[in-house]
């Protein structure tokens, strides 16, 4: 699998791109899933995100999991050159998975070669349990939610803005997370300019700058 987990900043994404993509360099077909971000429509954060991708060069495809039968979004991912599952809420971004079967087949296309680009959120959901994000996130953006059991793509769960810098998560929230699921999971803290980058099941952290100082 080839996975890059961001906590907010694009810096990593093109280095990842042209090693995982075939045929590099080219546009590219990026399914930009959208789930996480439903509290947060009117949010700034929201449209920055998606200009910061598209303003990379390639071609960016809204796909909003709670809108898509599992067959439609098999076939939507098998046009797909990468999946990037955006920012926001954890909680609402795991029930939209789960509503109609859409985190099976994410997974299974993952498994099978497709690369998986996660920012915050949507790099909390691969590991395997969203239980750490808890103080970060509100759980009730989840109200259906049974098990908050991730994707178990990765066996960490990343802690981004890990840094403190963002108002919504201070240095305390991040402290307080930390000494609180620490010992019960396996936590990797990521600052705002930093990626975990797995390929072929190797991982490492990696620099993620702003894309402007990439």
């Amino acid at each position: 699998m080839n996975l890059l987990l961001l906590s907010r900043h694009i810096g990593a994404v093109t280095p990842f791109l042209e090693g995982v993509v075939a045929g590099w360099p080219r546009p590219l077909r990026i399914g930009y899933v959208d789930d996480a971000q439903a509290p947060f429509s009117d949010a700034p954060f929201v449209v920055e995100e998606y200009d910061a991708l598209k303003g990379l060069g390639h071609e960016v495809i809204r796909i909003t999991l709670r809108d898509m039968p599992a067959s439609e979004l098999d076939r939507a991912l098998a046009g797909l050159d990468v999946v990037y599952v955006a920012s926001g809420s954890t909680f609402a971004l795991l029930e939209a998975l789960r509503a109609t079967g859409g985190g099976r087949v994410l997974s299974d296309r993952v498994r099978a070669g497709l690369p998986y680009i996660g920012a915050s959120a949507g790099s909390i959901v691969a590991g395997p349990d969203i239980t750490p994000a808890s103080l970060m996130d509100d759980p009730a953006d989840g109200p259906a939610l049974t098990s908050l059991d991730g994707l178990a793509l990765v066996d960490q769960v990343v802690i981004p803005h890990a840094d403190g810098l963002l108002p919504p998560y201070p240095p305390e929230l991040i402290d307080r997370t930390l000494k609180t699921y620490g010992a019960d999971y396996v936590l990797l803290p990521l600052r705002d300019d930093e990626a975990l980058l797995i390929r072929s099941g190797q991982g490492r952290v990696v620099d993620s700058a702003p894309a402007s100082r990439s």
